[in-house]
């Protein structure tokens, strides 16, 4: 039966899906206009550290003041309305909750919460992938083991680049390579929150009006979130990734097909079965029509003659020598999705994309020449940037997943370019993100 259809006898059942929201910002914001829209839901509560700014966000996606303003979870839970607290807490230790969104975009404090949500037997949408890049093959393990789904976030392009694989991969198809669409030129990996919007392609204006925040949209343009959930990907569908970061090969969709190959058929790959971003622009900052940006996309290939003459009689655009063929989505629609994956978790029992493997890593890189004394401000901030590496390499330089990297100390100089490792850096020992990922080292390398 489809989710949709399981959503409404829920709501005819008067048994809906009893949701927690940890964040209201950008993100949630997008989910929370959808949930009015969605039968066999109610959002019990939001858990937000600034209240006021959350009621602001509802107010913008069209909830009225009714629908948020339960004095307590109980209130909620028996009026349908929906309770406000700056305690995560309390809503992960509500007994009637099925599922928590995790949306705070801070990866230390969602490891928090999915553990809180694991121990609580609450099943937990992450879409804060920051966490799920640097410690989701042991956050999936840890939620097997509580009897629980943990899930990305469907909307996010790591989930529907997930569901491709898994399509590809269904209907018999070798993957020969799977990824999203970026607009990326090599000094981008420089840019700052200062210089992010014109090149984003935004005004500050248009910034200010979507409440945007510039080191969020800036760990996009710098290189980081591509490799964060490229990172996710191949965490989850085993695919493999460049031996020295993303290549970012420029094409359109026409093209992917024809770039997405190994490079001893005339493609990028070092070998077939693996990530890649594909930009937007041409290596000369010219834009390239019908472009991939906000999509993506899964390149297969035909392993038999018969298999490559279907592709050519039922028109399908391929490669030159017709054995590689390319299905994408030209677009993401991020937040305004993620009930695909709230339905499936609850509903199904199955996540929308769950890292089963460590296969990649994501390691902070110096923007500039940095010095000791020097503090890490994180992923789309003013020093580092995230370089997607295999696990394995990752592993045997020590390198400092970009998600920890955030208010962190350098204790010696680091050179541009150069990847930060544990021990150039001071760093707090005692957060359960920090242990998790320790955890997670110890146990892949044994």
């Amino acid at each position: 039966m489809s989710l949709h259809k399981q959503l409404e006898q829920r709501a005819a059942a008067n048994n809906p899906i009893r949701i927690g929201l940890i964040g209201a910002g950008k993100f949630g914001s997008m989910y929370l206009a959808q949930i009015p829209r969605t039968p066999g839901v109610h959002l019990v509560g939001i858990a937000d550290l600034n209240p006021d700014a959350a009621r602001v966000n509802l107010a913008r996606v069209g909830w009225q003041a009714q629908q948020y303003q339960a004095e307590s979870a109980q209130a909620a839970l028996k009026t349908g309305a929906t309770w406000l607290t700056d305690n995560w807490q309390a809503l992960v230790n509500l007994p009637e909750i099925d599922v928590i969104v995790e949306c705070t975009g801070n990866p230390v404090a969602a490891v928090e919460h999915c553990l809180a949500a694991f121990a609580r037997g609450k099943h937990v949408v992450n879409v804060t992938v920051e966490a799920d890049a640097f410690c989701g093959p042991l956050l999936g393990r840890k939620a097997a083991q509580a009897g629980v789904v943990y899930s990305m976030a469907f909307g996010d392009q790591p989930a529907l680049i997930c569901d491709l694989v898994d399509w590809a991969r269904t209907c018999g198809f070798p993957v020969v390579a799977a990824g999203r669409g970026h607009k990326w030129l090599p000094h981008f990996s420089e840019s700052t929150p200062l210089t992010v919007w014109g090149n984003y392609g935004l005004t500050p204006e248009q910034a200010e009006r979507g409440g945007l925040n510039p080191k969020m949209f800036n760990s996009f343009l710098d290189g980081s979130k591509p490799s964060i959930e490229s990172c996710a990907v191949a965490n989850a569908t085993g695919l493999a990734v460049p031996s020295n970061g993303l290549l970012y090969p420029p094409a359109s969709v026409e093209d992917i097909p024809f770039v997405t190959r190994p490079i001893s058929e005339g493609g990028v790959l070092e070998r077939k079965g693996m990530v890649e971003v594909v930009s937007s622009l041409e290596a000369d900052g010219r834009r390239i029509p019908y472009d991939i940006r906000m999509g993506v996309w899964v390149t297969v290939e035909a392993e038999t003659d018969y298999i490559k003459n279907c592709f050519e009689e039922y028109n399908a655009h391929t490669d030159p020598t017709g054995r590689y063929f390319t299905l994408y989505k030209r677009w993401h629609l991020i937040g305004l999705e993620v009930g695909m994956s709230v339905a499936s978790v609850v509903l199904r029992g199955e996540a929308t994309g769950v890292a089963d493997g460590w296969v990649a890593d994501v390691v902070a890189t110096a923007k500039r020449d940095l010095q000791a004394g020097e503090i890490l401000d994180g992923e789309g901030g003013y020093t580092v940037w995230g370089k997607l590496l295999p696990a394995a390499t990752s592993r045997q330089m020590g390198g400092l997943p970009l998600g920890l990297a955030h208010n962190v100390k350098l204790l010696r100089p680091v050179k541009k370019g150069q990847c930060v490792v544990w021990d150039d850096v001071a760093i707090d020992t005692s957060t359960d993100a920090y242990q998790v990922r320790r955890q997670m080292e110890a146990l892949f390398q044994a």
